[in-house]
């Protein structure tokens, strides 16, 4: 480590960060954030890597997130930079729908104001536009569950609040792709870290499904026949979701 690194001790951080020096100790004492460097004179110490994990800790607050909840999202080594980009491809393709549906809409506002029936080509072009809007993975869950599923669904994802984005459009895919690239690796299913991201699964599929099995077992199928559209990987082949489902249920197997 550089010994120019800029380092801070608990109080000084505190004031950097808007935080209290107790809230630093109790993350310390979480293992959610302890200073990982030592000075010359014993002290403890928060290094530049530090900030970063307080930086990321404090905006997965922001949505929501507990922090043994936090702790276990960190822990399963999210790839901030690929998460940005999908982040940014998802809000541009998100944009440049609205902006035809806006465009569609405003047509069809004018023909209104003009006293002309909306055409059918017309209603269909907005249809479209409409649909467009949803996400892949929300567009492959309509195709595999029913009505009440769906609204089911949304209850329990309302009920997480800002979170819930995250968690399922983020977190979760990225999971899966942690968890294949592990397999890929050959790493063993009773790997502590493959554990840990089957055991994080499961507790996603817990929130968002109000431990409703039935629910749970359909939004499994819709993984299993449409692993591109929910992982968010276009290229994503079914035999290998089948790979990693095996894989996943051995580690489940091995913490039993």
């Amino acid at each position: 480590m550089p010994s120019d690194e800029q380092t801070w001790k608990v109080g000084p951080l505190a004031e950097a960060s808007g935080l209290t020096v107790r809230t630093l100790h109790h993350w310390d004492h979480l293992g959610l954030l302890s200073p990982s460097r030592r000075t010359a004179s014993g002290h403890r110490a928060y290094t530049e890597r530090d900030v970063v994990r307080l930086y990321q800790i404090l905006a997965l607050r922001r949505l929501g997130l507990g922090l043994e909840t936090i702790a276990t999202c960190l822990d399963a080594g999210v790839d901030a930079r690929r998460l940005v980009r999908e982040h940014l491809a998802a809000t541009e393709a998100s944009l440049a729908a609205l902006q035809e549906l806006r465009e569609r809409l405003d047509h069809l506002d004018g023909e209104l104001a003009a006293e002309r029936e909306p055409g059918t080509e017309d209603l269909l072009r907005l249809v479209r536009a409409t649909g467009a809007t949803r996400p892949a993975a929300d567009e492959a869950l309509r195709r595999h569950l029913d009505e009440d599923q769906l609204h089911a669904l949304a209850d329990h994802a309302a009920a997480l609040g800002p979170a819930a984005h995250y968690l399922l459009e983020v977190e979760w895919p990225q999971l899966y792709r942690r968890a294949e690239a592990l397999r890929a690796a050959g790493t063993d299913a009773a790997d502590p870290r493959v554990r840990r991201i089957a055991a994080r699964l499961d507790e996603l599929s817990r929130l968002f499904s109000g431990g409703d099995t039935t629910l749970s077992a359909a939004v499994r199928t819709a993984w299993r026949k449409d692993p591109a559209a929910l992982s968010g990987d276009p290229a994503a082949p079914a035999d290998a979701w089948a790979d990693l489902r095996t894989f996943l249920d051995r580690a489940r197997g091995s913490a039993s």
